[in-house]
């Protein structure tokens, strides 16, 4: 028995006995009863009833793979192999795993035990809380093809949102979204293999604090979708379908054109522009005048305009 066929059971939030639930669930009651414990320990909030049962309190927002599938259009559904797991090391590891035997693998997890984020640092990865998402990309060209890429799946990702009718997203770089100058989001784009006829596979990782309004640990600001936006009703399975048809979009138009196509797009929600910017380690300062053409970012120094590569330096506002 796994705990998420326990979940949709308890999801209509009154009260079931053991029994009853060992009954539908076809085990023990002590079974039942561990299974408690789990979701419990791994953040679900159920109340245990002395003599009744057991009921839960905490919003529940189960992963389906039918919904999900549901919310894309016909030709995203047709062009992925999706797989949605209870429990992963990490999406962007258990991609790089399928994609031996399926060119577009797209996992998404309920949750990740070594979530990663920008330069390998940890990302909370609590169960039932957010959308850990990753997907498997062939992209036309060489390696110079991928400039701008992460980039321009932030611009994707921020319109997905958008049709929530969500307009203040931020875009910083290289690769985060924010919203009232906290991070709720990032994009990781992981090379895979080796360039094999004229077409390079990477693997996008998309993670969305959704739900979660605690986290231990994170070393910066954070927020979620439903504690900046908690008027809107924030459904994990729909939003990513929203996310999936608008990566997929966004991929053929990179294709097409490059990373030019989204350039405009990307600075209307820069969160660095105008603002100033300090080097990690200090050794450049300066004011944030938007990014070039592959989407390096430009900063105007006292020795004029400088290109910064997002794998060479990380920039923050210094203000």
């Amino acid at each position: 028995m796994k705990s998420k066929t326990l979940l949709s059971l308890l999801s209509d939030r009154e009260v079931h006995s053991g029994e009853s639930l060992a009954q539908q669930l076809g085990v023990s009651r002590t079974a039942v009863w561990k299974q408690v414990r789990k979701a419990i320990r791994e953040g679900t909030d159920i109340r245990t009833i002395r003599g009744q049962g057991y009921q839960l309190v905490s919003q529940l927002d189960l992963l389906e793979l039918a919904a999900i599938q549901a919310a894309l259009d016909p030709d995203s559904r047709a062009r992925i192999d999706l797989a949605v797991l209870d429990e992963v090391d990490s999406t962007n590891a258990e991609v790089a795993r399928r994609m031996t035997a399926s060119s577009s693998p797209v996992v998404i997890a309920d949750r990740q035990t070594s979530g990663r984020g920008r330069r390998g640092r940890n990302w909370a990865s609590p169960k039932g809380q957010n959308l850990y998402l990753s997907l498997g990309l062939t992209i036309k060209g060489g390696f110079s093809a991928l400039d701008g890429l992460s980039l321009a799946l932030g611009v994707a990702v921020a319109d997905a949102l958008g049709q929530s009718g969500i307009s203040d997203i931020g875009l910083k770089w290289p690769n985060d979204l924010f919203a009232g100058q906290k991070k709720f989001g990032g994009i990781l784009v992981e090379i895979q293999g080796e360039l094999q006829e004229g077409s390079v596979q990477v693997i996008a990782g998309i993670g969305l604090n959704v739900h979660m309004s605690e986290a231990g640990g994170v070393d910066q600001p954070w927020t979620s979708l439903a504690l900046r936006w908690p008027g809107e009703r924030w459904v994990r399975n729909q939003l990513a379908g929203r996310v999936i048809r608008h990566v997929l979009m966004a991929v053929d138009e990179f294709e097409a054109g490059g990373f030019l196509c989204f350039r405009d797009r990307w600075q209307q929600r820069d969160i660095f522009r105008g603002r100033s910017l300090v080097a990690r380690g200090g050794d450049m300062t300066g004011y944030g005048v938007g990014i070039d053409e592959c989407g390096n970012y430009l900063v105007d120094t006292a020795e004029g305009v400088m290109s910064v590569r997002a794998g060479d330096i990380s920039l923050r506002i210094s203000e």
